[in-house]
């Protein structure tokens, strides 16, 4: 079958590429487009904004009719925006592919309802490399008692605009659930001043910002007289679109609930 696609944000990085990856796909096609209410590209034509031939797509503002518009909605937006497609996403029964990260409680409350009726992919970070680094760094944590200290290093382009990034938290998370500890009362996100001796058991984070790199990611676990390094370093966001267009076609005839990209690709 043909996956109908409704790309939000698709005048957006992300949303460009999403479409620009679409493009000439037997098994997909780009078949509704959003922004929101104030964005200049209202109007234009999908493939146009994303520099690709016309796609007869109208990029529009219209929550409702953009959901309805599609099989699956793929979300790389902000939070407000992913928790309103959750809500229309279940009401439509289409199903919601969703990448957006800083969500707050209340939104991802709305995301975990929504997968009480549709099915709901959702990551911090949809590359393959970067899934094999979230059970890497875990088996790690599991291997490596708490004498080796967990710091995580991340760096993205100058526009991003959260911080620590979603992948980072997910690194960190897996870390945590690996020494059976939770990361929210262990982690430690910035020093600065006499801070005192690292915290036995903390996991640091640390966020770079600059130029237009894609995303890069470092979990060091660091011990006396040694230190291992996991690294991952994306220099195209085309595999998170890749990823995230890979979850899109495995949604179809899949029970409602929340999945993740470990359940896309069987690992």
């Amino acid at each position: 079958m043909t996956v109908r696609l409704g790309i939000a944000g698709a005048a957006g990085r992300m949303g460009q590429m999403l479409v620009h990856e679409a493009v000439g796909r037997s098994d997909c096609r780009v078949t509704s487009a959003s922004e929101g209410p104030a964005s200049p590209a209202l109007g234009q034509d999908a493939g146009t904004a994303a520099g690709v031939a016309p796609l007869g797509v109208a990029i529009g503002a219209d929550a409702e009719a953009f959901v309805r518009g599609c099989d699956a909605v793929l979300d790389f937006t902000v939070p407000a925006a992913t928790a309103r497609h959750a809500v229309l996403a279940a009401r439509h029964g289409v199903a919601l592919v969703a990448g957006t990260t800083g969500l707050n409680a209340e939104q991802e409350r709305a995301i975990a309802e929504a997968a009480r009726t549709t099915v709901v992919v959702r990551a911090a970070n949809f590359s393959l490399g970067v899934n094999l680094l979230l059970g890497l760094v875990e088996r790690a944590a599991r291997s490596l008692d708490a004498a080796w200290d967990i710091e995580i290093v991340e760096m993205h382009h100058r526009h991003k605009v959260d911080a620590p990034s979603g992948t980072a938290l997910a690194l960190g998370q897996a870390a945590a659930r690996a020494r059976g500890i939770y990361l929210d009362v262990t982690s430690e996100r910035g020093r600065d001043g006499l801070t005192g001796a690292r915290k036995p058991g903390a996991i640091g984070f640390a966020s770079l910002r600059g130029g237009d790199v894609a995303g890069e990611h470092t979990v060091l676990f660091a011990a006396e007289g040694e230190r291992l390094e996991l690294i991952h370093k994306a220099t195209t966001r085309a595999i998170f679109a890749r990823g995230a267009l890979a979850a899109a076609l495995w949604t179809p005839g899949r029970p409602p609930g929340l999945y993740a990209m470990k359940d896309v690709l069987g690992l």
